[in-house]
């Protein structure tokens, strides 16, 4: 028996007849450690009903919320072969600063003169544009040439064309009127000679008319033959007129193909101009290219290629620089299931690798050694087989974050969530449930929600 009742069987018996009872008297240890667990017993049943912040946890590393302060390689555009460092690990450089020198591997650009032949080359073609063009323009000038002399021929042998119509008309009338003039003449004389033959006129009458008839059928006759070389002048002249077109045709023709065949001989200079003119620029740059320079502030990480004479291919990285920033972020990866739970906006409480913290992550008030954060970004897709990265930025109105702290460092967050019992909390991780986020969205949402508002 524990003999903790108020009722004790003692006062009702003699002392000396409680002696086997009295040998079995509880002790008082006993009756302390009974004590004792009741009081942890309700220590531990009250402490069930303390609140209990739910979190998610995750791991990550430090990183930077804007790319461009992440570390990065400057890589090579062209192929070579190093010739000199000129920085050496842990060296700050600005942008700008020369970090190694290439020299040429390709046979192609072994040529020391090679820019000075490439710009004789473009000039001499420049040279020969200026010519083509110059021959150019005296063609045209040709052309215009040609083409006012068709003009003027062609006027001058209309000109004649129509001279010989006239001509024509004035023989056809001359003839006609010879022809006329024949007529009656051999009228008179066939009348006459029959009066001859009759006797009626003497001899000396009748030769005189028939002389007279002679010399109009010659005149006649040579009407006929001025008449019909008019047409011939004419058939000529129209002839003639097809003539002068198709000659100053067929040389303007001949013109206009030396044309055609001069912008050929442009277009194809000019091409070439463009091609030298391409190959110069792209000299001029690869040249630049032999000296590889840091593309912004920071320190040299890491050189990835080494020694005095070794080649690197295009594209090739060969340093790694650390831009110098405070732009801080912890990269942290939460499993898939815990995903719909984040929103933009929540709080985050961070550990970092080599500061000592001591953390409960339930009650983040009384943790010791860590730092605040908000969740900044979320990604849409998986960065790793079942896992989401979230990106947490420093919180405003906390102890802000070491600023010796190293980009790659190891980072432990915990996502807090919404305060519940510690009965519920374990109930909860013995079932496998997920956290109750339900009030805190109900009763303080996100600042994503509240822009969306």
């Amino acid at each position: 028996m524990l003999n903790i009742s108020d009722n004790k069987t003692e006062d009702l018996l003699e002392k000396h007849q409680l002696y086997s009872l009295h040998t079995l008297k509880t002790p008082g240890m006993g009756r302390l450690l009974a004590r004792v667990l009741m009081v942890v017993f309700f220590i531990l049943v009250t402490s069930l009903f303390l609140p209990w912040q739910q979190n998610i946890r995750g791991t990550g590393k430090l990183t930077a919320l804007n790319p461009e302060n992440r570390p990065q390689t400057v890589n090579t555009t062209i192929a070579g072969r190093i010739a000199d460092w000129k920085v050496r690990e842990g060296e700050y450089v600005e942008a700008g600063d020369s970090l190694l020198v290439l020299t040429e591997i390709k046979e192609k650009y072994f040529d020391p003169q090679l820019m000075m032949r490439l710009g004789e080359q473009l000039e001499a073609k420049k040279r020969s544009l200026v010519a083509k063009e110059a021959k150019l323009a005296a063609t045209k000038n040709q052309l215009s040439a040609l083409q006012e002399g068709r003009r003027l021929k062609l006027q001058q042998t209309q000109t004649k064309l129509e001279q010989t119509l006239l001509k024509r008309e004035s023989d056809s009338m001359a003839y006609v009127a010879q022809k006329i003039n024949f007529a009656n003449t051999e009228n008179t004389f066939e009348r006459n000679k029959r009066r001859f033959e009759a006797g009626n006129i003497p001899l000396t009458k009748f030769q005189e008319l028939e002389s007279k008839y002679e010399q109009s059928k010659a005149k006649l006759l040579s009407a006929s033959n001025k008449y019909n070389q008019s047409k011939m002048e004419v058939a000529n002249m129209r002839v003639e007129l097809s003539a002068v077109d198709a000659e100053y045709q067929d040389k303007i023709a001949k013109t206009e193909g030396s044309i055609s065949t001069t912008l050929s001989d442009l277009a194809d200079s000019e091409a070439q101009i463009a091609k030298l003119q391409n190959e110069f620029a792209n000299m001029e740059i690869r040249q630049e290219q032999y000296v590889i320079i840091a593309p912004q502030s920071g320190y040299v990480v890491k050189a990835l290629r080494a020694g005095i004479g070794e080649t690197i291919k295009e594209t090739e990285a060969v340093v790694t620089i650390m831009p110098e920033t405070n732009d801080k972020a912890a990269e942290i990866y939460i499993k898939a299931m815990d995903l719909p739970f984040i929103s933009e906006g929540r709080k985050v409480r961070i550990e970092f690798d080599g500061w000592p913290a001591l953390q409960f992550s339930g009650w983040p008030t009384v943790s010791v050694g860590t730092f605040g954060g908000e969740v900044k970004v979320i990604d849409r897709v998986e960065s790793k087989p079942g896992t989401f990265r979230i990106l947490v930025t420093p919180e405003e109105g906390e102890e802000p974050w070491p600023q010796k702290l190293r980009m790659g460092s190891g980072v432990k967050g915990w996502v807090m969530l919404d305060d519940v019992p510690i009965w519920y909390e374990l109930w909860r991780q013995l079932n496998g449930f997920p956290p109750n986020i339900y009030n805190f969205a109900e009763d303080t949402p996100p600042k994503d929600a509240k822009k969306k508002k």
